[in-house]
């Protein structure tokens, strides 16, 4: 069934009240893709009452249908960070939110994790705890730079005036913080959370010395070149400690009071994961909410399967790093063709699957086995600048996956769509082809994605990607499969203007190869916006490479910060000559 949202549903199960209520800011689509669903469905499995709130009018009292939860409020600001839902890279308003019913930008209020806590705290004095979680909150949990005011703002429990903060893929910390509070038990040392203590609190705390103090939110966030360093400093030990196996907890100082970051949560393990997804989900939209409107967001998430958490890729302006984590985490084949099966009977259902795979689909069924038992490697990358040796990739679980979907009774096509490192293609000796054959011959639906980003060596270098030099061996492999498979098919590149480094002559050169090298000219090129808790967003606010030091400077680099410059940028790449 769906988590109910609307008071007639609620007295209908015979609740006296909800335990949990969440709030959210895209619409309630019943689906493991939406992070709101995905924790309430998990919660109601053992046995919590959960209801659920999509995108309350923040100048009504709509936040009150459902009265106070018994334990908690939940509150995200959805799939995505608000402020990225609602402006492009430019600064302007955007006209249309995937997530909303009729397609329209207006139910999704700016910083949205904010706004709700304040419209919580408005109308429920001394209300159950308020907890907030998702990626707007786990990207924006220790002070980090804002594009959108151009500052280091502080951390988000202290502006959202709440008392938890959970992070990454939450699951078992929203669980244990769950039963913690039914049992007026302690909470303080769950992992994956956070939690303010006062001045008085944090010296009478009894924290693990094994915590880090980090520089102050006062420290990083002066504009002086003294702080920014210190909030570089702050940043790459924040970075480094999100490995369940190696980190520890963080504390900062924010005002007379300090921020508490608990070691993140230990990895799911297969079995764990599986359950994650074996729920009942209806993947639809809730009827109250379908009946404002259609959700674009539904076309692509409806009839996919997420396969595996997690990304090795580490690319500097990413922010899955940070909150999925460095290592994968694979579901089981069982799990995910249980799946396939479950949506013949959905009254959608036309025999397509529009997506197998996750952050990066062919990262799926393989890990290096040292970094699952000692952690991620403290200096060095599983694949950047190169594919370590000792992570030795594999597609064999994909080929295995993506034929057995392609078997099943009422499956006409499964796609791989997510996405593709054609490095690690090139990289697996022994199925690397035979996998890129199978994609190409029986899950490509004309077009295959994949994100050079760029071609300069240098601005590849300090978005984390790997040098330009397999790019055209790729397509050149790409082509010939595809003439084999009797198929006009065709690469689709995802390239980014204005990241740190880059100026007109990095984006004149990418230009000149993507005509001489790869045939093609680009028609669509993303501007960069920096995402909080990401390495280029500090290279965006600094100027500086964090990676690089001359002497015991770092190496200043040119970042473009005016509008109409970045604009120019992706211009110089789409204009057709």
């Amino acid at each position: 069934m769906f988590l109910p949202t609307t008071p007639e549903e609620i007295k209908k199960l015979k609740w006296i009240r909800p335990d949990i209520i969440l709030v959210t800011g895209d619409t309630y689509i019943d689906s493991p893709y939406i992070g709101a669903a995905a924790i309430g469905k998990y919660l109601q499995s053992h046995g919590f009452q959960v209801a659920i709130i999509a995108q309350p009018d923040i100048n009504s009292k709509e936040i009150t249908r459902l009265g106070e939860p018994a334990l908690f409020w939940g509150i995200t600001g959805g799939s995505v960070d608000s402020m990225i839902a609602n402006y492009t890279a430019s600064g302007k308003k955007r006209k249309q939110d995937d997530f909303t019913p009729g397609e329209v930008n207006n139910k999704r209020p700016d910083r949205a994790v904010i706004a709700y806590s304040n419209l919580i705290r408005k109308y429920f004095k001394n209300t159950a705890p308020l907890v907030l979680g998702g990626i707007e909150a786990s990207l924006r949990r220790i002070s980090h730079y804002d594009f959108w005011s151009n500052s280091i703002r502080r951390p988000l429990l202290f502006d959202a005036k709440a008392d938890y903060l959970v992070y990454g893929m939450a699951e078992k910390t929203i669980l244990e913080l769950a039963h913690a509070l039914k049992n007026n038990a302690d909470t303080k040392n769950i992992r994956g959370l956070c939690y303010i203590l006062k001045q008085r609190e944090y010296e009478n705390a009894d924290l693990p010395k094994s915590h880090h103090i980090l520089p102050s939110f006062e420290e990083c966030s002066e504009n002086s070149e003294k702080s920014k360093s210190r909030f570089m400093e702050m940043f790459r030990v924040f970075y480094d400690n999100n490995d369940p196996v190696t980190a520890r907890g963080l504390c900062q100082k924010v005002g007379d009071r300090y921020l508490i970051q608990n070691p993140p949560q230990a990895l799911a393990n297969q079995q764990e994961l599986d359950s994650y997804y074996n729920l009942d989900f209806h993947r639809d939209v809730h009827p109250w909410y379908a009946a404002q409107g259609k959700v674009r967001a539904l076309e692509t998430i409806q009839f996919s399967l997420t396969t595996h958490r997690g990304c090795y890729g580490e690319c500097h302006f990413c922010a899955i790093t940070v909150h999925q984590g460095r290592t994968i985490l694979s579901r089981s084949q069982k799990s995910i063709l249980n799946e396939a099966n479950s949506m013949r009977e959905h009254r959608n259902f036309k025999g397509v699957i529009s997506d197998v795979g996750g952050p990066t689909a062919n990262m799926y069924g393989y890990e290096c086995s040292k970094k699952l038992k000692s952690g991620n490697c403290p200096n060095k990358r599983c694949i950047f600048p190169n594919t370590c040796k000792t992570l030795k990739p594999d597609h064999q679980n994909q080929i295995s996956l993506l034929r057995k979907l392609d078997k099943l009774p009422g499956i006409k096509h499964a796609f791989v769509a997510s996405g593709i490192r054609y490095d690690l293609i090139l990289d697996d000796d022994k199925h690397g082809r035979e996998y890129f054959n199978q994609v190409i011959k029986h899950h490509t639906s004309g077009q295959l994605k994949i994100a050079p980003e760029h071609v300069d060596n240098r601005v590849l270098n300090l978005m984390g990607k790997p040098d330009n030099s397999r790019l055209v061996v790729f397509k050149k492999l790409f082509e010939e499969l595809s003439e084999k498979a009797d198929k006009k098919q065709f690469l689709t590149y995802y390239f980014i203007a204005a990241h740190p480094g880059c100026s007109e002559k990095e984006m004149k050169l990418l230009k000149n190869y993507a005509t001489n090298n790869l045939s093609m000219n680009p028609e669509q090129a993303q501007i960069y916006t920096p995402t909080p808790s990401t390495w280029s967003s500090v290279m965006y606010y600094t100027e500086l490479n964090p990676f690089l030091k001359n002497g015991q400077t770092h190496e200043n680099i040119f970042v473009e910060k005016i509008p109409q410059k970045k604009i120019n940028q992706k211009n110089i790449l789409v204009h057709k000559r």
